[in-house]
């Protein structure tokens, strides 16, 4: 006992250390996490996930994800159950920055979406892993 009353601060360094290495895990858990674009890609493979953009129209001309449909954010809570009818299929929503899309989200999980979520850094993050991108 006098071992741990000696060295207690050791202990309390590796006790602030392992939580420092869980604080990410734990954080991403609690906020319904956003994806990374290559877990994204793996859920449309997979799973069948369909991706569901938020931006204004210019940004959506701009350049989506190959294969997203169109939903601007105002529009999202009377068309997604038009477009998405299956509900226990993965939705992931997107847009230009990852803000909007965080949004997107918590309106999905409203109606029922539970497998609703977000691509983290949206559209540059997309770009910047060299993922194809399509213009309208």
């Amino acid at each position: 006992m006098s071992f741990f009353l000696d060295n207690w601060t050791l202990f309390a360094i590796a006790i602030a250390s392992g939580g420092m290495l869980l604080w990410p895990a734990l954080g991403g858990a609690a906020r319904g996490g956003g994806l990374n674009p290559n877990e994204v890609v793996q859920l449309m493979n997979r799973e069948k996930a369909q991706v569901i953009d938020v931006c204004s129209a210019d940004e959506f001309a701009a350049g989506h994800v190959v294969g997203a449909r169109h939903i601007p954010l105002d529009e999202l809570e009377s068309r997604l159950p038009q477009v998405v009818k299956n509900k226990a299929l993965p939705v992931v929503m997107v847009c230009a920055s990852g803000a909007r899309s965080g949004r997107a989200v918590a309106v999905a999980r409203k109606l029922g979406y539970d497998k609703a979520q977000s691509l983290a850094g949206g559209m540059g993050a997309w770009r910047a892993a060299s993922l194809p991108v399509e213009k309208a």
